[in-house]
């Protein structure tokens, strides 16, 4: 590995004092008390520099990031779409950033949560809603809780939740938290969830329900959504939409329509939070009507005397985070609503899946298509048949070099070298075009230039790292 990156102490001037910090005049007579020794810092090493070459250090580091405001991240299955910056401004305003969620002038805030949840509802057909959840993931453990509280509450020991293979990673993980034990099921031809396969399942007896991504990280449709909720429910078990994929069937589809019980959001991937970095997220839960009382609580509800929390549940799972959630998210999302209202959601969806099928037709003609079928919001590419053995993980270099993100690469598993590309329906035909060109580019630098791909990036900071070892032993400090 090597690096074109200065650090700031090699920018020191050894001659001038530029900056100085004064020594402490308040004796610490109990600082090992507070501090183990071997903790304290015997001195703080600062770098000798002026503000200018401060300033221009790491103005310079940030423009070496990337991200959606920079150009085009076809990241599959995270939906890393362009935010409107104007949902950034209302989400900071100070009546909303200075407020404590408890004190009596916050009439406004609630009704913006409970309003949410209501436009929720109406989204995806759901009864009701909470707010709590503050990730995908977390949604996802909420809603196998409420399911494993329903069964517990009529006395009915169901142990098992069926997760085709083509679901989210997170899903048998929050499964498994939740206390299930996991039926996977391998996908057909199609990319679909086998019938036969699916009742085979059921017909154990235990399973409690089904998690199912529709569409799944394949970017496919499942055709027979109908009949597999049909049959989970002819079986006794609930149906849970993971709702992460849910961007392309805005306005078109509705998780309620297909025959589910419990679905979560991603406000952080369809709603309007930039995403990535590790958070804020929200993951607000919806439920159908019979599963309303297993909300966690506090719950919120209208009164004549305004929204107010109810705290006397005795079926819910208890609560999991402030009622409020991670609420500056919860806010951009109701802006970003409010502002494309139903019309304006359903365009979402129809130029997210115009945008992927765009990609996915003009790029099949030099890769390999797995599955060659009308996409939604995403498709996947694989290196199989590319020159010279050209692996994905080497298109992914190449592509950085040509200043795009790499897409998401050997995800999901069940494509062997794997490439989930993603446009987003924020992108524009200019944008796409690009890309198209970029990968053609470098599907020819394979087929006649295959080392340029094995060695690179060439044009980045750091050149291809070592990943094995990356992942076995990774240097996680200086």
């Amino acid at each position: 590995m090597n690096s074109n990156i200065q650090s700031i102490f090699d920018k020191e001037n050894e001659t001038i004092q530029m900056n100085f910090v004064p020594k402490m005049d308040i004796e610490q007579t109990n600082l090992n008390q507070i501090i183990p020794e071997n903790l304290q810092r015997k001195d703080l090493p600062i770098p000798n520099v002026t503000e200018i070459e401060i300033v221009r250090h790491f103005i310079n580091l940030s423009n070496k990031n990337y991200g959606v405001d920079t150009g085009i991240y076809p990241l599959g299955s995270c939906t890393m779409k362009y935010n409107p910056k104007i949902n950034e401004t209302i989400a900071k305003l100070s009546d909303f950033i200075n407020i404590h969620p408890l004190q009596e002038e916050n009439q406004g805030c609630l009704e913006l949560l409970y309003h949410t949840s209501e436009l929720l509802g109406e989204i995806t057909g759901m009864d009701g809603f909470t707010l709590q959840p503050a990730a995908g993931a977390h949604g996802e453990l909420v809603g196998l809780l409420i399911i494993k509280k329903f069964f517990e509450n009529k006395r009915i020991k169901k142990q098992k939740i069926i997760i085709p293979d083509s679901a989210h990673g997170t899903n048998p993980a929050s499964a498994k938290m939740a206390g299930f034990s996991i039926i996977e099921l391998t996908s057909n031809e199609f990319g679909e969830v086998p019938l036969d396969q699916l009742e085979f399942a059921l017909k154990e007896g235990d399973v409690a329900g089904i998690m199912l991504t529709n569409p799944n990280t394949l970017g496919i449709f499942d055709r027979q959504i109908k009949e597999i909720t049909r049959l989970v429910h002819q079986y006794g078990g609930l149906c849970y939409y993971d709702g992460a994929n849910l961007n392309p069937m805005l306005g078109i589809c509705r998780p309620r329509d297909m025959g589910f019980d419990i679905v979560h959001l991603n406000l952080h991937k369809t709603f309007s939070t930039p995403h990535g970095g590790g958070g804020p997220g929200s993951g607000p839960i919806g439920v159908i009507e019979e599963l309303i009382p297993y909300l966690p609580k506090p719950c919120l509800f209208s009164s004549e005397k305004g929204i107010m929390c109810n705290n006397n549940n005795d079926l819910s799972i208890g609560r999991i985070k402030a009622f409020w959630g991670n609420f500056g998210v919860i806010i951009r999302a109701y802006a970003y609503i409010l502002a494309l209202g139903a019309e304006g959601l359903k365009k979402v969806g129809e130029i997210a899946v115009l945008n992927a099928n765009y990609l996915r037709v003009l790029l099949k003609e030099k890769y390999n298509l797995p599955f060659n079928r009308i996409c939604q919001h995403e498709f996947i590419l694989s290196d199989q048949g590319i020159p010279n053995e050209i692996t994905t993980e080497d298109i992914a270099k190449r592509i950085l070099d040509y200043g795009i993100y790499a897409p998401t690469i050997y995800f999901p598993l069940i494509v062997p070298g794997a490439m989930m590309i993603e446009p987003t329906e924020t992108e524009s035909k200019h944008s796409l075009d690009n890309f198209i060109e970029v990968m053609n580019k470098i599907y020819e630098e394979a087929r006649t230039q295959p080392e340029l791909l094995k060695e690179a990036p060439h044009n980045m900071p750091i050149k291809r790292l070592d990943a094995v070892t990356a992942a076995r032993k990774p240097i996680l400090h200086d």
